[in-house]
């Protein structure tokens, strides 16, 4: 009986780190400003204190901040808020059943964690007919946000129905300010070959 993550649920949780990493330009930057650092996680505990135990968001975006050189320490093996020096700027729970809690205990653990946005993605509309809310910390208090775009991270979310990974479904998915979608390093691929082939048709041509 002990809960498990399913497939789509392990594919949807990539789909949500792994373009960051591969295919994001990285958080807005600050007039004059320089890159800004970030990191991506799915499924790594979160710690308030030694005396607590961790919370484990699927997904959490945190910006200004980079993993320790050796993450197989394990002072550096999940994520310390004492290490890291804040909490998450972002934390998404993908829904799979009615057991998660997503918005009762783990909304709680979140707001007194003071993280700034929660997202619940519940594809399979197990908590009601809404698949995409959003919270917005306000002082010591969730409320419902309407916005998709989160101007300090530079990022959006967006509900995109398509295949990855040869599973074709509605995902979660991150995008630019003018809703480009952030692509897959499959998708970045194969947006490679694709203008190699079509330079190499024109230099034929030619």
């Amino acid at each position: 009986d002990t809960p498990v993550d399913n497939i789509y649920s392990e594919k949807q949780q990539r789909l949500l780190t792994e373009p960051l990493y591969s295919g994001w330009a990285g958080p807005a930057q600050e007039e004059g400003g320089g890159p800004r650092t970030f990191v991506a996680t799915a499924n790594v505990g979160v710690f308030s204190s030694t005396h607590e135990p961790p919370i484990v968001p699927d997904v959490l975006v945190s910006v200004d901040v980079t993993f320790h050189e050796d993450v197989l320490a394990k002072e550096h093996r999940t994520y310390l808020i004492w290490e890291f020096g804040k909490a998450p700027d972002l934390v998404i729970e993908v829904v799979s059943n009615r057991e998660g809690q997503e918005l009762t205990e783990k909304k709680k653990r979140y707001r007194r964690l003071h993280i700034p946005r929660y997202v619940v993605w519940d594809p399979g509309q197990h908590l009601g007919e809404v698949m995409f809310r959003a919270f917005e910390l306000r002082g010591m208090l969730y409320v419902k946000s309407k916005e998709t775009f989160f101007e300090d991270l530079g990022l959006g979310l967006v509900e995109w129905e398509g295949a990855y990974e040869g599973c074709t479904s509605r995902w979660l998915r991150w995008c630019d300010r003018e809703g480009r979608l952030i692509p897959t390093g499959a998708e970045r691929a194969d947006a490679e070959r694709e203008r190699a082939d079509a330079e190499r048709v024109r230099a034929e041509a030619e």
